[in-house]
């Protein structure tokens, strides 16, 4: 948090991405990607759900400690899930817990408007570092019919800004705002004072988040705000063809293994190429079939 807030005061912006494995987050870590969010976009991305508050509690505290081992320097922020926070302060806080001790995460991130402000500055006196998410909220998304933007009129406007300040006033140490007009964003901004990452909130924002697969071209339809850096998914196809032309071509490659000095040829003394040791019986198995073992 030192890092970030440093950056905020120097105009320096830093860069965030979702990542969901400990293999993941060692080469993001090692690129000097500051912020790694476990996202409950894990439901989508690596269990195949087509929501993402289909993502389990257990699964996403597990994935939290494993990008935790894979990044050595970036902050780790754990995604709470649909309902994990929303039935009653004590389950909530205790869930929080577990994601910070158990999952090993620096910051939790809630989806959350004013009514919250009570829950976050709990949750705050407790010593959990909270991470206010505001704008579009896909965790609603079945309130409204499906995904989409938010802020497009003044007064929901004027609402996400007002949620924004209400969160920081209950003590969120960072603010994240997602599919909002640019003007949105910069108010808030304007008036709040902790670093604030945007998704699809114009380029203003303290930081930047993206999923990680729309940034490396391994979705089929990416958000409008997302543009690739690479195009991994056509890579990967490709691979996965060439194995298949090397298989079926018994030309698999690398580099084969070696039975040690002398050993090829007792082998093949105790075993023909044939198979079968010379008494014509296989291995384990008595003259008459039965498994001897």
């Amino acid at each position: 948090m030192r890092t970030l807030r440093g950056m905020k005061r120097r105009g320096d912006a830093f860069a965030c991405l979702t990542c969901y494995d400990a293999t993941s987050a060692r080469w993001l870590d090692r690129a000097g990607v500051e912020v790694l969010l476990i996202g409950d976009t894990a439901a989508e991305m690596i269990l195949g759900y087509e929501r993402t508050i289909d993502m389990p509690l257990e699964i996403a505290i597990a994935l939290t400690a494993a990008v935790r081992r894979g990044a050595r320097r970036a902050m780790v922020m754990g995604d709470m899930p649909f309902l994990s926070y929303h039935c009653g302060d004590d389950e909530s806080v205790g869930n929080a817990g577990r994601m910070m001790t158990e999952g090993q995460a620096d910051v939790v991130k809630l989806e959350a408007d004013a009514s919250f402000a009570p829950l976050v500055e709990r949750m705050t006196r407790s010593g959990i570092a909270v991470c206010g998410h505001v704008g579009s909220r896909p965790q609603t998304a079945a309130l409204a019919g499906g995904y989409g933007s938010a802020g497009r009129t003044a007064g929901d406007a004027e609402r996400i800004v007002a949620d924004a300040v209400a969160l920081e006033q209950a003590g969120a140490v960072m603010l994240l705002v997602e599919a909002v007009p640019a003007v949105v964003a910069e108010r808030i901004l304007g008036a709040t004072s902790v670093p604030l990452i945007g998704i699809g909130a114009g380029p203003a924002c303290d930081g930047q988040i993206l999923v990680l697969h729309d940034l490396v071209g391994m979705t089929e339809a990416p958000p409008r705000f997302a543009s690739r850096s690479a195009a991994l998914g056509d890579a990967l196809a490709e691979a996965g063809r060439d194995w298949v032309r090397r298989v079926r071509a018994r030309s698999i490659g690398g580099e084969a293994y070696q039975m040690r000095e002398g050993e090829l040829e007792a082998f093949e003394r105790a075993m023909p190429a044939a198979g079968l040791p010379r008494d014509g019986n296989a291995p384990g198995v008595d003259s008459r079939g039965a498994d001897s073992r």
